[in-house]
């Protein structure tokens, strides 16, 4: 059985990843990046480049949004040569980008109109498991719709993880990376403290890793701490945004997120200091370097 046409709009570290597995996994695929030349690999490797969000949606069964925040996907969706004018009825679209709720919600109804089924699927992972195809999605949305993707799904991920109507995925995916970012957060200033009162900064950052606190994200950050290393995974302006659009959701649901608040000031002053485009464990970093 012939595999269904997809379209990725956005080439980023998670979209061209993603794209490749499914040009490994034989479907039809029809990209679109703002920068062309982010396409052109994948030209080579058999991808449509699509000149305009619509005219990939227009060759495709399935569309896929892989980019950076809300500004960014409303970009790709809407306009005269957005995805959703160029989709066919019944076009199965997918937000797989981590964005507010408000406008997930309002993509949501905007595909109800055009006759598309839509999910929302953000991903928990980063550029190896988008390589690799073991990014697990987390979807909101009708499980038909689901199942009618699945295929692509299992091309770029290990599981698919069904969580309640629209909303859910991206709910379940702001509290992951609000979470992972107040992580950080907290073990920079417990680094501070380490540092200002002199204590071995190596030694003390073993017993952090090795004991109660030493979830993953404190081990990785010890890892690019240790390194020196902070070329991005998941740069520092993204997990400040996801602690933004996190806050944002759950103030609409009346919860107020105030550890989240507070490490959202922590990730802002180290943008501040130039280190939004490092990777997001930078924010360990003084404000002097």
């Amino acid at each position: 059985m012939s595999q269904a046409s997809v379209a990725i709009l956005g080439l980023g570290t998670m979209g061209s990843g993603m794209a490749r597995r499914l040009l490994s996994a034989n479907f039809p695929l029809a990209v679109y990046n703002r920068n062309r030349e982010k396409c052109l690999p994948l030209e080579d490797e058999g991808a449509f480049v699509a000149a305009t969000p619509g005219e990939a949606a227009s060759r495709s069964k399935i569309v896929l949004s892989m980019v950076a925040d809300d500004s960014a996907s409303r970009s790709v969706w809407l306009g005269e040569a957005g995805a959703l004018a160029g989709a066919p009825p019944n076009t199965i679209l997918i937000e797989s980008s981590t964005l507010s709720v408000g406008w997930i919600r309002e993509l949501a109804a905007l595909a109800a109109a055009h006759s598309c089924p839509f999910l929302d699927a953000p991903v928990t992972g980063s550029k190896p498991q988008a390589a690799s195809g073991e990014l697990l999605f987390l979807v909101g949305g009708a499980a038909e719709a689901i199942e009618s993707a699945r295929p692509a799904f299992s091309a770029m991920g290990r599981e698919v993880i069904h969580l309640g109507p629209i909303g859910s995925g991206v709910v379940m995916k702001l509290a992951n990376n609000f979470l992972c970012g107040v992580q950080a957060a907290s073990f920079a200033e417990a680094l501070a403290l380490i540092d200002a009162a002199g204590l071995d900064r190596t030694k003390a950052m073993a017993i952090l890793a090795g004991g109660a606190p030493g979830s993953r994200i404190v081990k990785r950050v010890v890892e690019c701490v240790t390194a020196d290393d902070f070329n991005p995974n998941f740069a520092l302006r993204w997990m400040a945004k996801d602690l933004a659009y996190a806050i944002e959701g759950a103030s609409g649901e009346g919860v107020a997120l105030l550890i989240a608040n507070a490490s959202l000031a922590r990730f802002q002053q180290a943008i501040a200091a130039g280190h939004g485009d490092e990777d997001f464990s930078a924010v360990t970093k003084s404000p002097e370097r």
